[in-house]
């Protein structure tokens, strides 16, 4: 290759990483804005960002074939490719991102009456928390800076918490009819489209990691929860199953609602003699709650009437029921079905977490 083509190779490259940088720039002003829209009630400034997200849209458009003719013209390689890759893989989450908010900023134009300031104050504190997730995931693209687009999931966690306790805000000054029942509805609304944010900022830090490293982030391992009554049966035996047939999936872990003291010799046994050692696993009792640091994915809850005693769980956990009828006793009869129930249940969710090839 001269060192002509190579300069024109690279002044290509430089044009997208200047307009998508000028995008970027775009988007992250556009949610700002919509929130001081709902904050100080400005239809104006909200009419704006309503107005701007086309041309966002038109600029994203702009990239987007500046950068298939990039790789069609110079058929690049290694960090070259995966810049231009990245480039268009970031415009969509810039896109979207746009697109919630103008979304934002639809609902806040359909609003009934200025927002209470305790509300707006809450939802400022998460889009702000959001906001400062994307422009440092962008921050970490533009600076080729592995390690803080590392750190950009740890800044989306607690937004989570957050959000619960906005949620939760709105649904007291909604009883209380302290606020318009139609407002309380586009409330909810903005407060998921800026959690919407906060997951389009970890697309844009994984994105920062494969254009620089060739690497995608490391596949998820799912935090998973069994709940039984008593977890000495059911809940045991997904835990265990689950642990043997996809530990590279997932993290398993089992509780009950009121834990005997020992698992019975009986079921020590029958897992025994299928490859799975449960002789140091003593029933626990269930201890969730909305703020832990590291929450479950998916808690499942197995067997009648355990469902409604999972009360708070973080926003993002994913709660399951699975109705098995679990009889009582540990016959070898009533063991093996159970077992055959319970692990063809795993099987089909853990596939659908971590998709067919999972283990």
């Amino acid at each position: 290759m001269t060192p002509q083509y190579e300069e024109r190779m690279q002044a290509d490259l430089d044009k997208v990483r200047r307009k998508f940088q000028t995008v970027a720039e775009l988007v992250v002003n556009q949610v700002r804005d919509t929130i001081q829209a709902l904050i100080g009630w400005d239809r104006d400034l909200a009419n704006t960002v309503v107005l701007g997200d086309r041309q966002v849209n038109r600029r994203i458009k702009e990239i987007d074939h500046l950068s298939h003719a990039f790789i069609i013209r110079h058929a690049p390689s290694a960090g070259h490719l995966r810049f231009a890759s990245s480039i268009l893989r970031l415009n969509v989450a810039l896109e979207r991102v746009g697109d919630y908010a103008s979304t934002i900023s639809r609902e806040v134009l359909r609003l009934t009456e200025r927002p209470p300031e305790e509300v707006a104050h809450d939802i400022e504190l998460i889009a702000q928390q959001a906001s400062h997730a994307l422009t440092e995931a962008l921050a970490s693209f533009f600076e080729e800076d592995v390690d803080r687009a590392s750190a950009i999931h740890d800044l989306v966690r607690p937004i989570d918490l957050t959000l619960r306790t906005v949620l939760d805000h709105l649904v007291e000054l909604a009883d209380d009819r302290a606020i318009p029942l139609k407002d309380s509805f586009a409330l909810v609304r903005i407060n998921n489209l800026l959690k919407r944010v906060s997951e389009q900022a970890d697309n844009v830090s994984e994105q920062a990691i494969f254009a620089v490293t060739g690497k995608d982030r490391d596949p998820r391992i799912f935090r998973i929860l069994f709940v039984g009554r008593e977890n000495n049966r059911a809940s045991q035996i997904a835990a265990a199953y689950a642990e043997k047939a996809f530990p590279q999936s997932g993290v398993y872990s089992s509780m009950g609602l009121s834990p005997t003291g020992a698992l019975d010799p009986a079921l020590i046994d029958f897992m025994d003699r299928r490859g799975m050692d449960v002789r140091r696993t003593k029933p626990s009792l269930i201890q969730i709650t909305a703020e832990s640091p590291h929450p479950y994915h998916v808690i499942v809850a197995l067997g009648e009437d355990v469902l409604e005693h999972i009360a708070q769980v973080p926003f993002r956990t994913i709660v399951l029921e699975w109705s098995i009828d679990i009889p009582e006793g540990f016959s070898e009869q009533l063991l093996d079905d159970l077992y055959k129930l319970v692990t063809f249940r795993v099987q089909d969710l853990m596939k659908t977490l971590a998709g067919p090839d999972a283990h």
